[in-house]
């Protein structure tokens, strides 16, 4: 065992599945039979909308005896709904293991385990001017530096990490390249997308030239991506320090800084089903590939443990 230091709107799994991986916030997965008594209830970073709906779900439900139930937020939003006593999920994930013990310890948790890693990248739509610039290899800060309000989104940085994160890398571009206004220009020049899932649709449907999203996202959507080097892309451990240079504070007056994306799981203190949330987050400890296949990343610095987990978790 390793220590790390480091209103709603349901829609039907059918409908869910029907549109490929494009959720809408709080969206509610309905994989096996909704009347089951014995069901895992997920509350999760709306990046893992996709992976969990369309195969880690599923793959949990064939292998166990628990039905699985998942609702889907900017993890702000996530760590909200549960310290104000809104949901009861029996696991909560977040893509921010520092913002999840900060909003949860001690009152609502103890313990969690990081179970998966993630990379910032930036997708675009290869036919407009913009994508067509990337896909050439132009320094992505110029190409997105020219780009016109509205032609780049970001999800919210005031509900969701992965948003804030699209601030803080423009930050760190500006540091590194000396280009001086550069991330306040951005921020006033992109538009920010409230429902994380559906945060690729604006490629699709052409509103959107390009999109800061995870790795995970634009492969499940086939998208096409510029990948980042480790030192901007928010994947690598080993730049956690470079990372953390970087900082942003929400309209809540939360400051948060750069880090590594990793997802990081625990089952509440009053969760309804706490032996459903230990089975869901061990069989996520116990199916790398599974996860893998989804667009994230597990290497041998994973999992790792904060706080002591309860019996039975373990990889």
């Amino acid at each position: 065992m390793r220590s790390d230091d480091g209103g709603e709107d349901p829609t039907s799994r059918r409908a869910v599945l029907a549109t490929a991986g494009g959720l809408t916030a709080g969206a509610v997965g309905t994989a096996g039979c909704l009347g089951a008594t014995d069901e895992v209830r997920v509350l999760a970073a709306g990046s893992l909308a996709a992976a969990f709906e369309n195969g880690i779900g599923p793959a949990f439900e064939a292998e166990t005896e628990f039905g699985y139930a998942g609702e889907y937020y900017g993890t702000n939003a996530v760590l909200r709904l549960v310290v104000d006593g809104t949901k009861h999920p029996d696991v909560v994930i977040g893509a921010d293991a520092a913002l999840l013990r900060d909003r949860l310890y001690p009152d609502h948790a103890d313990w969690d385990a990081t179970f998966a890693a993630n990379e910032v990248v930036i997708a675009y739509a290869p036919e407009t001017d913009l994508g067509g610039r990337l896909a050439a290899g132009e320094p992505w800060y110029d190409v997105l530096a020219d780009a016109d309000a509205g032609e780049i989104a970001i999800s919210d940085p005031d509900i969701d990490p992965l948003g804030y994160r699209a601030l803080l890398l423009f930050e760190l571009a500006e540091r590194e390249h000396g280009l001086e206004g550069f991330r306040a220009a951005m921020a006033d020049r992109v538009a920010h997308v409230a429902d994380e899932p559906r945060l690729l649709a604006g490629l699709e449907n052409g509103d959107r030239a390009c999109v800061v999203a995870y790795r995970n996202m634009a492969t499940e959507r086939d998208a096409a991506v510029r990948r980042l080097d480790d030192a901007y892309n928010f994947g690598t451990r080993e730049y956690a320090d470079r990372y953390a240079r970087a900082s942003y504070t929400t309209e809540s007056g939360h400051t948060v800084t750069g880090s590594p994306v990793v997802y990081n799981a625990t089952v509440p203190a009053d969760a309804d089903d706490p032996d459903a949330g230990r089975a869901f987050v061990s069989f996520l400890l116990d199916n790398e590939a599974l996860l893998a296949d989804h667009g994230l990343r597990v290497d041998d610095t994973l999992p790792r443990f904060h706080g002591d987990p309860p019996e039975g978790i373990a990889p």
